[in-house]
């Protein structure tokens, strides 16, 4: 049974056209950047006006679609069962360069509003061991973006 679930999985995956593959992965980073916003609950000025700028930097995607992405990633986290959901995607494409730049602005989204929610924290650990990324390497991310660094 788990064979056959598996397959018909990968044959989807396969039928989806680039643009829907990368689509799809667009929204697996936008949604894992909510998750953090919404850790604590709320989403501060300052979070809302970072995430649409965070996501044009990570993806590489223009204003108005980082807008429709967020829109979009709001349904995606609401309907979603676990982190797995968007790391598997993100494991499967994105380079060990773009995990990093994805964690990195986890944490900046974190420290938008100029403190660190324990959730927050808890959040951006767990998709960075879902991403396979050292503790180093976490540690290293979350020390730039306390300082404001971009890479």
């Amino acid at each position: 049974m788990i064979a056959k679930l598996k397959q018909f999985l990968n044959a989807h995956q396969q039928s989806q056209s680039p643009q829907e593959q990368q689509k799809q992965l667009e929204l697996a980073a936008a949604s894992m950047l909510l998750e953090v916003v919404y850790a604590d609950e709320e989403m501060s000025g300052t979070e809302s006006q970072l995430l649409p700028e965070l996501l044009e930097q990570t993806l590489g995607i223009a204003t108005e679609a980082a807008a429709e992405l967020i829109i979009e990633a709001k349904q995606s986290r609401h309907d979603a069962t676990s982190l797995f959901e968007f790391t598997s995607a993100i494991n499967d494409s994105f380079t060990l360069d773009q995990k990093q730049q994805l964690i990195l602005a986890m944490w900046r989204v974190a420290y938008a509003d100029g403190e660190l929610c324990r959730y927050e924290d808890q959040i951006i650990r767990r998709c960075a061991d879902l991403l396979y990324l050292k503790h180093s390497e976490l540690i290293q991310l979350r020390n730039q973006a306390m300082t404001g660094g971009t890479n």
